[in-house]
C-alpha cells in the first residue's frame, strides 16, 4: 500500500488537532474585549464585584487608585495610570470621579470606546455647589479627615439610614490617605474640561445626589440610579452593560 502508515497518519491528524486547538483558544483570547474599571473618589475596586460581563466577549481588568505624586497634575497622574492598560482598544468605564479620570486616559489609550457612570462629560455639568466652591475654594474647608477615619464616626449612632451609608463607606471607600483626598477632591473641582467629548458614553440615574440629573445632557438614564447605583443597580448594568459595548 502507498501513502503514510496508518500510525504515523494517525499522529499527524492529533498533532493538527492539537494545532487547531491551541489556535482556537488563542483566537478566542485575542479577539475579546478587554474591559477596564475605574472606581469612584477614594473607592476601591470591590464597587465591581457584583458586575459580572459575559467571559465568551469580554474579559475585566480592576484599575485602583494610586497616591498621587508631589504636585502631579490629573493630566500626569491619568497619563500614569494609563500605563495600567496592557491591551489595545480597550473599554475604560469609570464611576464619578473615575469617570472624569478615564476621559483623560483616553489621551494616552486608543480606547475602542469610554463609559462615564454617574459622572460628568465636562465642567458645565457639575452642580452649582461645585462650581461655588471652585470660585470660593470653600473645598478646602471640607473635614476631610472624617473620611480618612470613618470607623470613629461609625461608633456613633446618626440613624439608619446614615449608619447603612457609614457601612458601605467602610466596605468600599479604602484610600484613606489624606494627600489623596485632599487632591482628588481638588481634581474634581478644578477639573477645567469645558467641551463635552460626545463620543463618551454616559449612563446616569435619575436620582444622582451628587450630580443632579437636571445637568446632565444626553445620557443614559437609569430609572431610580443614585450615586452608589453602580452597587445597588448591578442587575441594570450586568443586563445592559454587554449590549452598551458592543453597539
Amino acid at each position: 500500500m502507498g501513502g503514510l502508515p496508518i500510525k504515523k497518519l494517525i499522529l499527524y491528524k492529533i498533532r493538527y488537532k492539537k494545532v487547531e486547538y491551541c489556535y482556537k483558544i488563542v483566537k478566542t483570547i485575542m479577539s475579546k474585549i478587554h474591559v477596564y474599571l475605574m472606581p469612584g473618589l477614594a473607592a476601591s475596586a470591590t464597587i465591581f464585584e457584583r458586575i459580572v460581563l459575559p467571559k465568551e466577549t469580554f474579559e475585566t481588568h480592576l484599575l485602583e487608585w494610586e497616591i498621587p505624586l508631589d504636585n502631579e497634575s490629573l493630566t500626569k497622574y491619568a497619563k500614569r495610570i494609563a500605563t495600567k492598560i496592557k491591551h489595545e482598544n480597550p473599554v475604560l468605564i469609570g464611576v464619578s470621579f473615575g469617570g472624569i479620570l478615564v476621559q483623560e486616559m483616553a489621551k494616552y489609550s486608543a480606547a475602542r470606546k469610554v463609559i462615564i457612570v454617574s459622572s460628568v462629560r465636562s465642567n458645565a455639568e457639575f452642580p452649582r455647589r461645585l462650581k461655588i466652591a471652585k470660585t470660593t475654594k470653600a473645598y478646602k474647608l471640607i473635614p476631610l479627615r472624617l473620611i480618612a477615619n470613618i470607623e470613629s464616626l461609625a461608633k456613633f449612632s446618626f440613624g439608619e439610614k446614615v449608619n447603612q451609608r457609614l457601612k458601605l463607606y467602610q466596605k468600599f471607600l479604602s484610600v484613606r490617605d489624606i494627600r489623596y483626598l485632599n487632591w482628588a477632591v481638588e481634581q474634581v473641582v478644578l477639573w477645567d474640561r469645558t467641551v463635552v467629548d460626545e463620543t463618551v458614553i454616559h449612563i446616569h440615574g435619575d436620582m444622582d445626589d451628587v450630580f443632579p440629573i437636571k445637568n446632565i445632557k444626553n445620557c443614559i438614564v437609569v430609572k431610580g440610579g443614585t450615586h452608589i447605583m453602580v452597587l445597588n443597580k448591578y442587575r441594570w448594568f450586568n443586563t445592559n452593560l454587554p449590549g452598551i459595548i458592543e453597539s
